[in-house]
């Protein structure tokens, strides 16, 4: 085990301590809805069929671990950089790195389909070309400071919850639900369910924004334990009500085939003219996950360049706006980029297989915590560990493929980075 540093509570030339519970829960919020009903609830049924509730389960149990481990850790550490720092702290700077690395790489996944859905919805013939609109603007509303990005992502949070609400109270009083929809044909499998586990967990995600902004919440040891668990706990409960009422009037097959799923959902009930509020709403979602996916990145980044395992540069934070501004512009540019290139569906697997190597190695790390520093009951970061790693394994091959790839060029630039430092 690596020797433990001390970790200030604010480091110099740190970020400014403004978010409370309340902005913490939002952000969290903001970054795991949009991505979760919008992007993600497709391919998890076209993997899961009839099973999509149990892998929302699954995917829920392994999501609470992670939660509870980093937020556990993220009070002992309340600095940027999330499970970067808990992995270097207690394990060692390679895991660290490890971490990190495949933060980044994952979630800038992410923000790309985040930002693809929005053009998706938004101008589907000029898909690509809004999603780099997106990044760019909210890039900019990230540059002016935390509390403007907080304020956005409270009002975006507001309204898509309301356009959820909607559909599920037309889904079961105007449509024709089924409760048979939801009843299994023999075909539904364990591996589907993992699979399907494993692409929402993309959509749980969200809440290692709340860890990652550690630097910038007032009493961090006490705020980012309360924001964490429930910010995980209202977003299941929305999952929960929305994938069902959308199950019982699709029914999985056609769900597993839309493109559009709670759009498509409303138009199987016949009342059209909620179809263009359902796309808004998408579109909104999509856009509060983008504005708080990248600020989470971002603040790894700047982590990340402060230990010299990417360009110092990256580090310097913003005199006026207090924003660590050349991190947040080059995340941007890079989310725009692939936005640019790539395909929506293309990118969900890749990040969830980034993100669950993070959550495995902040797992690993918060078991090394001691009773003196607040650690969880022991099971906790074990079945979060073993949980990440199998549900890793179950993502298509292509996801699995691709990302031990990227993994193993984090560990050449690691060799190389610690060669010269």
């Amino acid at each position: 085990m690596a020797e433990r540093s001390s970790v200030p509570d604010q480091p110099p030339e740190g970020l400014r301590r403004r978010l409370g519970v309340a902005d913490a829960v939002v952000i969290g919020l903001g970054s795991m809805i949009g991505a979760g009903i919008f992007a993600a609830l497709g391919p998890a049924a076209r993997a899961a069929g009839e099973g999509l509730p149990f892998g929302l389960a699954v995917a829920a149990v392994i999501a609470y671990c992670n939660a509870t481990s980093s937020a556990r850790l993220a009070a002992r550490y309340p600095v940027s950089g999330g499970a970067y720092v808990y992995g270097r702290e207690r394990l060692g700077e390679f895991w660290g790195f490890a971490a990190g690395w495949s933060f980044v790489v994952g979630k800038t996944a992410s923000c790309a389909a985040m930002a693809l859905t929005v053009g998706a919805y938004v101008w589907p013939d000029r898909a690509h070309a809004v999603a780099v609109a997106a990044v760019v603007a909210m890039t900019a509303v990230n540059y002016r400071g935390i509390e403007k990005s907080a304020m956005l992502t409270r009002i975006v949070v507001a309204g898509v919850l309301g356009v959820l609400a909607a559909v599920v109270v037309v889904a079961f009083t105007a449509g024709p639900a089924d409760t048979a929809r939801l009843a299994f044909d023999g075909e539904v499998t364990v591996g589907g369910i993992l699979q399907s586990a494993g692409l929402l967990f993309f959509a749980f995600a969200g809440y290692a924004r709340i860890a990652t902004l550690a630097e910038e919440i007032r009493d961090p040891s006490r705020t980012i334990p309360r924001a964490i668990p429930l910010a995980l706990a209202l977003t299941l409960a929305v999952y929960t009500v929305v994938a069902v009422a959308a199950l019982t009037v699709l029914g999985p097959r056609q769900l597993a085939e839309a493109t559009a799923p709670l759009a498509q959902t409303v138009r199987a009930t016949g009342v059209t003219w909620l179809e263009p509020v359902v796309r808004a709403g998408a579109a909104t979602a999509a856009l509060g996950s983008l504005l708080a996916l990248t600020l989470g990145v971002s603040r790894t980044v700047l982590a990340m360049a402060r230990d010299r395992y990417l360009p110092r540069t990256l580090s310097a934070v913003h005199p006026r706006f207090g924003v660590p501004h050349r991190a947040e512009i080059g995340v941007g540019v890079v989310v725009a980029v692939v936005a640019a290139i790539a395909d929506v569906r293309s990118v969900i697997g890749f990040s969830s297989f980034g993100v669950l190597l993070y959550y495995a190695v902040a797992n690993a790390s918060a078991r090394t915590l001691t009773a003196a520093e607040n650690r969880p009951p022991r099971v906790i970061p074990v079945l979060g560990l073993c949980g990440c790693v199998v549900l890793a394994l179950a993502l298509p091959w292509t996801a699995v493929a691709s990302g031990l790839t990227v993994t193993a060029l984090g560990v050449a630039l690691y060799l190389v980075r610690a060669r010269a430092r």
